[in-house]
């Protein structure tokens, strides 16, 4: 067998997986893959690098790349950002998996859940997790994006999708992308007009948590829901 030096720069990454397995593969490589080649200039694992760069070579920050800003890095077209964002939502879904299996008994727990699916938001989102009688998370929707107001989460769509996914009971959620956990006045409107508007199909609001990077803020767990 050949040397990897002697293979192109393009097919080292998949080849160096096929014979010490993906472990072994740093996250260029890794972006490389995804990317599937390079440009004239540049091989894939060079436009993995450069894209990299513009995060500081944290995932995490990556994650959080528009389909736009993932485009900003030449070499990258419309077809290989969809790639990327696609992978990275696959990376997420599959970090929430094992909280899906579960019964959710606690705020701590719905919020580890929630985190997994709004940490990457660069805006606030207003989100709404539908359980079964079990407690289980039957769907997670995002009902809005941009704000926490009376308009744009409309109870209406809220429990359209309540009865759709057969859900007893809902959890409220937004994200603080700026890191502080505390509830606005808005917040507090929002839920109180929420709570009383479920009450009327026999459905019950179990909580309303605001999710950051740095924590979350449970309404049940503070006694104002």
């Amino acid at each position: 067998m050949s040397s990897i030096k002697t293979w192109s720069e393009d097919d080292r990454p998949r080849e160096k997986l096929v014979l010490k397995g993906v472990s072994s593969l740093s996250d260029a490589e890794i972006v490389a893959i995804l990317l599937g080649g390079g440009t004239k200039q540049d091989s894939a694992v060079e436009v993995a690098k450069k894209l990299l760069q513009r995060c500081d070579h944290q995932l995490q920050l990556l994650g959080k790349f528009t389909l736009q800003e993932l485009k900003e890095t030449r070499g990258i077209g419309q077809a290989r950002a969809i790639t990327l964002l696609a992978a990275m939502e696959l990376g997420r879904r599959r970090q929430e998996m094992p909280i899906l299996k579960k019964t959710i008994r606690s705020s701590s727990e719905a919020a580890l859940y929630l985190q997994s699916r709004l940490k990457d938001h660069n805006t606030e989102v207003f989100a709404v997790a539908f359980l079964n009688r079990a407690n289980k998370v039957n769907h997670l929707e995002i009902i809005s994006e941009g704000g926490i107001t009376g308009t744009v989460a409309d109870p209406r769509v809220i429990f359209k999708k309540a009865l759709q996914y057969n859900a007893v009971s809902i959890i409220l959620c937004h994200n603080h992308p700026s890191g502080n956990l505390q509830p606005s006045r808005a917040d507090e409107e929002l839920t109180v007009k929420l709570k009383e508007a479920a009450r009327f199909l026999d459905l019950q609001v179990l909580d309303h948590v605001i999710v950051s990077e740095e924590g979350y803020f449970s309404f049940a767990d503070e006694g104002i829901l």
